[in-house]
């Protein structure tokens, strides 16, 4: 008879857990932060100090920085909520805020998608497409202000030699508003042009060859390939164009000064006069506060409609 003896049970000893960080690693992360910090607090002052101080004095009423400001609570907001010339002012940014991003997205993409061809000198032309982005502003206005001059513009010798007449660019509404819109469109083109650019070489060849093998013609693939990888981008190229537009000061005022009259006048140049030409730094904030208040109004509101984990 065999028996059978049962055999104990050796308790292995737990694994030590090894530590995620050694110690040289703790001190180099120690030594990251000691140099990323004072950069972070920099920045984060250079930001935040000069938006809380401005929303401050719109609360007092006060005719020069070094003046003893008086509290009057919202009545710089009701004074220039109460002013036609805000309104007409708010509706002019937002006219020029929408035609250059609408413009812009639609030309940058055609662009974007001529560039994505294969062709003879593709690489030249990329570097050429993005010559208007790197110019300064101020540069990029006084090039066009030259060429639409009304005496010696090249556009209005143009038009003079084919029978058309010269056309004062800047001393009617509509002209003023063409010639801004089209110059800011010829600026910043550039810019979602080589951001939608970037996100056409993330596209396989093989999604334009599998459709293309199925039948699809350009405009298929364009709508149901191009279009729906692009959505991410055009969300976040939408909102940030639209920002940018609404805020945009430097162009109008170096090319119309909010003129004729106050005919281009939009809140940034409002808020510019009010603060820096009648004194009004109280008026100024306010206007400056209730672009910040819309615009981040305005990105809640996007980003509900349109929310980035969804694509």
């Amino acid at each position: 008879m065999v028996t059978l003896r049962r055999t104990a049970s050796v308790a292995l000893p737990a694994p030590r857990e090894v530590s995620s960080a050694g110690p040289l690693e703790r001190r180099d992360r120690k030594i990251f932060l000691a140099f990323l910090a004072p950069g972070m607090l920099l920045g984060i002052g250079a930001l935040f100090i000069p938006v809380i101080y401005a929303i401050q004095l719109s609360f007092f009423h006060a005719e020069s920085f070094i003046d003893e400001p008086t509290f009057v609570g919202l009545g710089n907001y009701i004074r220039v909520f109460s002013e036609p010339r805000y309104w007409q002012a708010f509706w002019h940014g937002l006219f020029y805020a929408v035609a250059t991003v609408a413009l812009q997205v639609v030309i940058g993409i055609a662009i974007a998608l001529l560039l994505h061809q294969e062709f003879r000198g593709r690489n030249w032309l990329r570097s050429a497409a993005l010559a208007p982005y790197i110019l300064p502003t101020v540069v990029v206005v006084y090039i066009w202000k030259w060429l639409l001059n009304i005496n010696y513009g090249i556009f209005n010798v143009f038009l003079e030699n084919v029978g058309v007449g010269p056309i004062a660019w800047f001393s009617s509404p509509v002209a003023a508003w063409f010639s801004i819109i089209f110059v800011s469109v010829w600026y910043w083109t550039p810019f979602v042009t080589i951001t939608f650019l970037a996100a056409l070489q993330t596209i396989s060849d093989d999604l334009y060859d599998a459709a293309a093998v199925d039948g699809a013609n350009a405009w298929k693939r364009l709508i149901h390939i191009t279009l729906p990888v692009l959505k991410p981008v055009l969300i976040v190229i939408v909102m940030l164009r639209t920002i940018f537009m609404f805020n945009k000061f430097d162009i109008v005022w170096l090319m119309t000064n909010g003129g004729p009259l106050t005919t281009t006048e939009h809140l940034p140049i409002l808020a510019y006069v009010k603060t820096f030409d009648m004194f009004d730094i109280g008026g100024g904030t306010a206007i400056a506060t209730s672009i910040f208040v819309f615009l981040a109004l305005l990105i809640w509101i996007y980003f509900r409609m349109f929310p980035l984990e969804e694509h």
